[in-house]
């Protein structure tokens, strides 16, 4: 609905500027029809009349239309075309965007990321009630979050490059559509492998909240205004893989596939809400939408968008899908962010296949109240909100001292997050709670050390995104294509074997490993905080070279 407005908007803006410029020097419409349309010459043409053909500056003389400009592009036949930006302090440039309109896109993201990452953990507690229908074991069954994850990153490569073709809404909407389908599908599987064929196809449509918000964030807000506004989509994004246990823990009771049915419900609500709410936020498609009522209500084939490629739709669209498979190589920035997200994705979702044995087997409570834990990690996640002022403030203050010394703000600002504590809390977490979960210790020791973890685990997924979108810009969801890609690929791949870790090791054995894992990661950030610009330098890739 709002993209809608926002096309009819764009439409009437149009029309009064078109009607503004017929009001400016009536001369300049005929000269603009005797000497537009003539062809590019190297040199100043001498007309009969003794005149000169007009130039570039001429053209640009006679184009009245705000945001309009004269350009001859390399593509194409080099003819002279009217390349259509944004106005001065256009209100439809969605940097302008008031703040009141600013945060309803980010909740419109939210009400997208909550239920879509909420279906990655959702099935763990129907996992006994799906293995017994199905008659497979527990590593098999344990497939049904694996597989997900792996479709996911899968769905990422392609999600973010579709939405800088097609525009981010086109995108939200079609796909949480498909899923709502293959949920259904899922649910009403005859067998296990349809299921998990179902689980995977469900994934694969899911994956655009990883990537696609990631690039509406960028769309929106400056850098100044990242700190701020970012956090909110990233804690809704942690949200739902921690609510979805919670959500269906009691239904096994009622039979395993009421998970499905409860997912479709959420889903659906949120499509609704988002078809209602949500604008397009991308730049580069609001202008293509002005740049055809120029075309079609004066005529004039040579309006373009800037930014505009002369090639074919399937020429954009290849060149855009191959750029999250050329940047696994050609940037530093996105390789180290994707392998410490890998870790934090591997503990995550081992957590899910863990805390049976982390609660369950060693305090002897039941497996839905194991699953109500998880909300331990919740009360990290708000304390980090609270961070956001403070954070903020640093910030301000960063770009207080960059401006006074003549700089522009660094994107290392953005490591703020894993910088406060995160990077070292996320070890120590893991160890309190490898060595404390006995059934002699008091079941709350693990379930505070969840909090930590919570904490950590948030603040650190906050830092990537905010500095991936702060380096790559309109590109941001391609540069996310990947690291969502790595890192769901890997956890998915790894989760089956994390049942026989902990089977074989022990709960403390196995955290205690990925606690040495994050023990080594833990110096990344500050490290980065150092030499971030140099690393950033070697990267082919980045727009914001600061």
């Amino acid at each position: 609905m709002q993209s809608f407005l926002q096309y009819r908007r764009l439409r009437k803006e149009v029309q009064e500027d078109l009607g503004r410029a017929q009001q400016v020097e009536q001369s300049a419409s005929s000269t603009l029809s005797n000497f537009a349309r003539e062809p590019k010459e190297e040199e100043p043409k001498v007309e009969a009349s003794g005149g000169v053909k007009p130039s570039e500056d001429d053209f640009q003389k006679l184009t009245q239309v705000p945001g309009v400009i004269v350009s001859r592009p390399d593509e194409g036949d080099g003819n002279v075309v009217f390349e259509v930006g944004w106005k001065e302090n256009d209100p439809n440039n969605p940097l302008n965007w008031t703040l009141a309109k600013k945060w309803m896109a980010m909740l419109t993201c939210c009400a997208l990321a909550i239920p879509l990452t909420m279906l990655t953990s959702i099935e763990g507690p129907t996992q006994d009630a799906f293995n017994t229908y199905y008659g497979v074991n527990a590593e098999a069954g344990s497939m049904t979050t694996g597989i997900f994850l792996i479709g996911i990153g899968v769905g990422s490569l392609f999600s973010g490059p579709f939405s800088e073709t097609f525009g981010r809404n086109a995108i939200y909407f079609s796909t949480m559509i498909v899923v709502l389908l293959f949920i259904m599908a899922k649910a009403l599987a005859p067998n296990y492998g349809a299921a998990i064929a179902f689980r995977f196809l469900c994934a694969l449509f899911a994956a655009s909240p990883m990537t696609v918000a990631g690039g509406t964030i960028g769309d929106i807000w400056t850098p100044m205004q990242l700190p701020f506004g970012l956090p909110l989509v990233t804690f809704a994004a942690y949200a739902g893989p921690i609510l979805g246990p919670v959500i269906s823990a009691y239904t096994p009771e009622i039979g395993f596939a009421w998970a499905d049915w409860i997912s479709m419900i959420i889903v659906g609500a949120a499509l609704v809400f988002v078809l209602l709410a949500q604008p397009e936020t991308f730049g580069p498609v609001l202008l293509e939408w002005r740049a055809k009522h120029l075309r079609e209500l004066t005529g004039d084939s040579r309006y373009k968008a800037k930014h505009a490629s002369a090639n074919s739709l399937g020429t954009r669209l290849l060149t855009n899908i191959l750029r999250s498979f050329t940047m696994t190589w050609t940037e530093p920035i996105i390789l180290i962010f994707s392998f410490y997200l890998v870790l934090l994705y591997f503990v995550l979702f081992t957590f899910l296949n863990g805390y049976p044995y982390i609660f369950t087997r060693t305090y002897g409570i039941s497996t839905s109240m194991t699953f109500i834990i998880w909300t331990a990690m919740m009360p990290g996640v708000f304390v980090a909100i609270a961070l956001i002022p403070y954070i903020y403030h640093l910030t301000k203050n960063a770009a207080a001292k960059a401006a006074a010394a003549g700089q522009p703000l660094q994107p290392e600002v953005s490591l703020y997050w894993a910088m406060a504590g995160a990077s070292i809390l996320l070890p120590v977490s893991l160890f309190w709670m490898a060595w404390t979960c006995y059934s002699d210790i008091s079941i709350w020791s693990p379930i505070v050390a969840s909090g930590f973890f919570g904490y950590a685990l948030v603040c650190i997924f906050t830092t990537s995104y905010m500095y991936i979108i702060f380096v790559y810009l309109q590109y941001a969801a391609s540069a996310l294509g990947f690291m969502t890609f790595s890192r769901y690929i890997i956890s998915g791949a790894l989760s089956p074997a994390s049942v026989k870790m902990y089977e074989n090791l022990g709960p403390h054995l196995a955290l205690t490993i990925v606690a040495v894992i994050g023990t080594v990661m833990a110096p990344v950030p500050y490290i980065l905080y150092k030499y971030g610009h140099k690393v950033r330098a070697m990267s082919k890739n980045v727009q914001n070279k600061a």
